[in-house]
């Protein structure tokens, strides 16, 4: 078999590149001449220059390949409009290159987010069923993609994974949690509790790796997480456990919240760089209740998550310290 990616040096799709390395795979990355190789080094893997705004770098990428796993996208920007020149249209882009290239293709996975379909409102989880409600740029344009995405489910065998809230080593979003711990602090919104879906980056693998390899109507759309809900201060009181520290827990008003990301977007204009908290960040992290199904993971494609939240921070923390990025 082989298998093209996109966003194959980013968090999960390097990830995803090993597994499918281990499992046989060939497999072929479509990257960006400056992206950074540091998790791929030294990996039998063929690199094609370019992303998915070049349709004819797209071209060369999609011929010949079985599985075509798109995770290339931005979770942060300084222009509102590049989440939709990236995640929505660079999606379509994609989409056309496999149905002029590759009539033979046997699966395409589109690798969305928990953000496409928005933040339960009824007080319990979310389910592919639900309508959806993104309340972020980013969420509006993985959505955008999914639309695409299902509008050529008949010409295109395709499935639509949407992660919950995903950790591991090589992250760089969660690691800010494990930073302010190290600090012994810990930041907690106020307010009615928050609920959070996650899930440890091996099992986000696993569900990719199942959905790629059984047999499913086209267009399907599908929940992953651990299984579990958790509450903000218990995410917080988990990972510094496995720290072994005390912290200090600090209230934090959601207005705060929304004023810092405020200030974070005039520096990103500044400096020409995007924060990891800014004004559409914040309008997720606001919510209350960010929490998913994952029954329709376990029937379909027999997804059973094995690395609970305790045992994931510990792998990661470890990382972290290996790594000496804490």
């Amino acid at each position: 078999m082989k298998a093209l990616i996109t966003g194959g040096t980013g968090f999960i799709g390097s990830h995803l590149t090993k597994a499918l390395i281990r499992k046989g795979v060939q497999v072929r990355c479509l990257l960006r001449k400056t992206s950074d190789l540091t998790w791929l080094k030294d990996l039998p893997i063929e690199f094609i220059p370019g992303d998915c705004n070049d349709k004819t770098s797209l071209e060369e990428a999609v011929r010949g390949v079985d599985w075509v796993f798109h995770l290339a996208g931005v979770t942060k920007a300084i222009k509102e409009g590049t989440y939709f020149e990236v995640n929505g249209l660079g999606t379509e882009n994609l989409i056309h290159a496999c149905l002029e290239n590759n009539p033979r293709l046997q699966k395409f996975i589109y690798i969305s987010s928990q953000a496409a379909a928005g933040p339960s409102r009824s007080g319990s989880n979310k389910k592919e069923s639900d309508p959806c409600e993104p309340v972020s740029f980013y969420g509006r344009s993985k959505r955008m993609g999914e639309e695409s995405v299902l509008a050529h489910a008949h010409e295109l065998p395709a499935v639509i994974l949407r992660p919950s809230a995903v950790y591991g080593p090589r992250d760089k979003d969660v690691f800010a949690l494990f930073k302010c711990l190290s600090r012994r602090i810990k930041p907690c919104l106020t307010g009615r509790r928050r609920r959070l879906s996650l899930c440890y980056v091996g099992d986000i693998v696993e569900g990719i790796l199942l959905a790629v390899e059984t047999q499913t109507k086209s267009g399907e759309i599908v929940f992953l997480s651990d299984g579990n809900d958790y509450r903000i201060e218990e995410i917080g009181d988990i990972v510094a456990h496995v720290m072994g520290i005390t912290a200090l827990r600090i209230r934090v008003p959601a207005r705060m919240v929304v004023g810092i990301a405020c200030f974070s977007d005039v520096l990103s204009q500044l400096l020409g760089r995007p924060f990891l908290l800014n004004k559409d960040k914040a309008k997720e992290i606001v919510q209350q209740e960010w929490v998913c199904d994952i029954t329709k993971a376990k029937t379909l494609l027999g997804f059973e998550p094995r690395v609970p939240l305790l045992e994931g921070a510990g792998l990661t923390f470890e990382w972290y310290k290996k790594e000496k990025w804490l």
